[in-house]
C-alpha cells in the first residue's frame, strides 16, 4: 500500500501559527458537523492530533464514520492546509494517549482536561491560499501581513 502525504516544514509552520483548526466529521444520519478545535499539533510525519476537551459530537461521529477533514490557516499570512484522512479515538487508558498526546497535554496544562485524543492519519493534503495570492502575486509576505494587521487593527509584538 502506498504511503500517504508527509508533514513538511511548511505544514508545521502553519500549524504552529494557527490559533484554531476546524474538524469536519459526518454524523450518523449523514449530517456534516464542523467544529473549531484549539489544541492540536502534528505527530510524527503523517498525523495530526487534536485534543477532545468538549468534543462529544465529533468523537461520536468519528466512531461511526472515521473519515474526516481538518483545515487550519495562519490568519496573518492568509495561508494554510486542508487535510483529509482517517481518525481514531485514543482514550487516556491507552499507552498511545501519552505518546501521541505529549505536546497536547503540555499545551492544555491543568486548565483543560483532555478526555480523548483524535488522531488523524493523513491521506490527502491541499494548500489553502487567500484570494489575494492570485490577485496580487507580487506582494511579499511582509506586505500581506501588514495589510492584515492594518485591516484588523492588530499591532504585532517585536
Amino acid at each position: 500500500m502506498p504511503e500517504g502525504p508527509k508533514i513538511n516544514q511548511a505544514m508545521r509552520t502553519d500549524i504552529e501559527n494557527s490559533v484554531l483548526c476546524w474538524l469536519a466529521t459526518v454524523g450518523g444520519e449523514g449530517t456534516p458537523n464542523v467544529t473549531p478545535k484549539e489544541i492540536f499539533s502534528s505527530f510524527g510525519d503523517d498525523r495530526i492530533v487534536i485534543a477532545d476537551i468538549a468534543s462529544t459530537n465529533s468523537v461520536r461521529n468519528i466512531r461511526a464514520h472515521p473519515s474526516v477533514c481538518v483545515s487550519f490557516i495562519d490568519v496573518f499570512r492568509q495561508r494554510g492546509f486542508k487535510l483529509t484522512g482517517t481518525a481514531t479515538i485514543i482514550g487516556p487508558g491507552e499507552a498511545e494517549f501519552f505518546v501521541q498526546g505529549e505536546k497536547l497535554l503540555a499545551m492544555a496544562g491543568a486548565d483543560y482536561p483532555i478526555r480523548h485524543l483524535i488522531s488523524i492519519e493523513i491521506a490527502r493534503v491541499s494548500r489553502i491560499w487567500a484570494p489575494s495570492y492570485a490577485l496580487f502575486p507580487g506582494r511579499t509576505e511582509e506586505e500581506r501581513m501588514k495589510g492584515v494587521y492594518d485591516r484588523y487593527g492588530v499591532v504585532p509584538k517585536d
